[in-house]
């Protein structure tokens, strides 16, 4: 499994090209608040990037969930979970590959062409595609000053352009000559609480988007974490609960979705 520092409290983990869709035992997603909360929402410390909200308030990364109830069947699913296993965060203190990288680009970024099939792994059908504002020597997870272009694990890239304030990211990335080559890439519109389609996956396996999942200094800095964090556990069922759209790999019911 490929280190990193980002972590989400909703879905993970390899996912198959078929399976059940929306877990028929859990609620359709959290939706937010139907109309404004008594005092204004504390927008989390991740909040603004380049002047771009990730996110509205009331979206699943960034709602209040103390309120929500435990799921019933939330300790059978803590217990496949690795529960022994201690929380591991790389945080990037030791090594300059560890966690993942991201870049905030101007307005007026020019567009490189984005290709798919990166070691024979194609999601096009499941892609937003190109061309796309990234930069042609932007960060690859994975890389480093003096190795920028790794040649193995999930070598995600992840950018925001300023003014429109989209999310591009991208999965399997390989550098061209005009762009990249990746195996799947996905566009968010961060102004709007929006999903995949239905069965699609995205720069994440899960169909959910990486960028707001991070943990990032300015979490820490601000003295508070106002956002989900990504995680990944070993093993998940063929199922997913939204925002999530694409669903994991066994069918096996005693397994997270």
């Amino acid at each position: 499994m490929n280190r990193r520092w980002m972590l989400l409290a909703l879905l993970l983990a390899g996912c198959s090209t078929s399976g059940t869709g929306p877990d028929p035992a859990g609620p359709g997603g959290p939706t937010g608040p139907t109309s404004p909360p008594a005092s204004p929402p504390v927008p989390g410390a991740s909040a603004s990037l380049g002047g771009c909200q990730i996110f509205p308030n009331d979206n699943p990364w960034n709602r209040d969930v103390t309120g929500d109830p435990v799921a019933a069947n939330s300790a059978e699913l803590l217990a496949v979970m690795s529960p022994g296993n201690a929380l591991h965060l790389d945080l990037g203190t030791t090594e300059e590959y560890y966690g993942i990288p991201f870049t905030v680009v101007p307005p007026d970024q020019p567009m490189v062409t984005i290709a798919y099939g990166t070691d024979g792994a194609d999601y096009s059908d499941e892609s937003d595609p190109g061309p796309m504002p990234i930069p042609l020597d932007a960060p690859i997870e994975g890389g480093s000053a003096a190795d920028p272009t790794p040649d193995a694990g999930d070598r995600h890239v992840l950018v925001v352009r300023q003014g429109e304030c989209v999310l591009y990211e991208l999965y399997n990335t390989v550098r061209t000559a005009t762009g990249f080559r990746v195996s799947s890439s996905a566009r968010w519109d961060l102004n709007v609480n929006a999903t995949r389609p239905a069965g699609w996956t995205s720069a994440d396996a899960a169909g959910l988007p990486i960028l707001p999942g991070l943990l990032r200094y300015e979490d820490v800095a601000s003295g508070a974490i106002r956002h989900a964090l990504r995680f990944t556990v070993p093993h998940v069922r063929q199922a997913y609960v939204a925002p999530a759209s694409h669903c994991g790999q066994y069918a096996d019911a005693s397994l997270p979705p």
